[in-house]
């Protein structure tokens, strides 16, 4: 008889992330295209992953980038700039893009989250089309 392991991940969550991945917006299905299977560079991403209490739109684990789409409802939000700064405090960077740049210009959505992959985005930037919060490496 095989003894089977409890996963570490809370049942509620996994269920969540669930039915959060099955509800996704075309913006999303289109992101998610781009980034599954390490087709970015071999970055592996992963959807709806839990951090905390939230829920990342897509991650990778490995380089502690969480990657958010957002509609215009998330104009100015403090949610999510106490969510961003929760998961800076996890270790991860955040990067916002708006829906309509996923749906328009994916080719350069993709080139930034390349950039912030490889190191080449290290400090906050706030922008118009852009929000991306830095987690410096903790030392």
């Amino acid at each position: 008889m095989t003894r089977r392991v409890p996963s570490r991940r809370s049942p509620t969550k996994i269920a969540r992330a669930r039915v959060l991945r099955h509800g996704e917006n075309m913006a999303e299905a289109l992101v998610w295209n781009e980034l599954k299977a390490k087709r970015l560079s071999g970055y592996k991403f992963v959807r709806q992953m839990p951090i905390g209490p939230y829920f990342a739109d897509f991650a990778c684990r490995s380089a502690k980038l969480v990657v958010e789409l957002d509609g215009s409802q998330h104009a100015e939000s403090s949610y999510d700039r106490n969510r961003d700064e929760f998961m800076r405090g996890k270790g991860f960077s955040v990067l916002r893009f708006w829906n309509v740049d996923a749906l328009k210009h994916r080719a350069s959505l993709c080139e930034t989250i390349l950039a912030a992959l490889e190191g080449r985005l290290h400090e906050d930037v706030v922008a118009d089309d852009l929000r991306f919060v830095f987690a410096s490496p903790r030392g």
